[in-house]
């Protein structure tokens, strides 16, 4: 059974190390979600990364090495923490923008302190359908079910993205026990169940501040 903890962290501190170029590009990945809720696609990238100095080849295996993106075999993006170009079970939508679909569960999360606007994550539950709502504000959040828990879990060691052993297993719970359920029904998945405040503070911690200026320097959390 699962045990109350929190997991450990590494998008925030992985973005951190970038060099200036590929955070640059990153930013503008993120940029582009943000706007359109899309992804943008690779020849748009590269002749991005190009009319601002950036070797794209060079930027984009930076990213992916470091796992703040994830590509297909065409070098299009099928991850970009904490956004999704294809549709997830966590949609987060707000006042006056597109929406987006978010990887998991903590990425939902942590998209209202990034954007520094009140947003509405609308999920549901593994197996069941069974709906949970958050409205996040920076820091502060109200559950429906007020129950509501996240079971963040991964099937796999770290040879391989987050999009492949961890996003799919960090989900929305109505209850503890609906987790602990889940997860004694799928013994192949390890994680931990994090009640509201210790989900909230890892999206927050991950994605905060990820779309800060270049020259901001990091620990510091601002929006976009």
């Amino acid at each position: 059974m699962a045990e109350i903890l929190e997991p450990a962290l590494d998008k925030a501190r992985a973005t951190a190390a970038l060099t200036p170029p590929a955070r640059q590009l990153h930013r503008w990945v993120l940029t582009v979600f943000i706007d359109t809720g899309h992804a943008p696609p690779r020849a748009d990238l590269e002749r991005m990364a190009r009319d601002h100095g950036v070797d794209p080849a060079a930027a984009l295996s930076e990213l992916t090495t470091r796992d703040v993106l994830a590509v297909d075999e065409q070098g299009e993006i099928r991850a970009a923490y904490p956004f999704s170009p294809t549709p997830t079970r966590h949609r987060v939508t707000w006042d006056g923008g597109t929406g987006v679909h978010a990887m998991c569960a903590i990425d939902a999360l942590g998209i209202s302190a990034m954007l520094s606007v009140p947003v509405t994550v609308t999920s549901t539950e593994p197996d069941t359908n069974h709906e949970v709502t958050v409205q996040v504000d920076h820091n502060t959040a109200r559950w429906h079910p007020t129950t509501a828990v996240v079971f963040a879990g991964t099937t796999a060691g770290a040879c391989c993205p987050s999009v492949d052993r961890t996003c799919g297993h960090i989900n929305f719970y109505t209850t503890a026990d609906a987790a602990h359920d889940w997860a004694t029904r799928h013994p192949e998945v390890t994680g931990v169940v994090l009640d509201q405040a210790q989900a909230l503070t890892c999206g927050i911690a991950e994605f905060g501040a990820l779309i800060r200026p270049l020259d901001q320097p990091a620990g510091e959390d601002i929006g976009r």
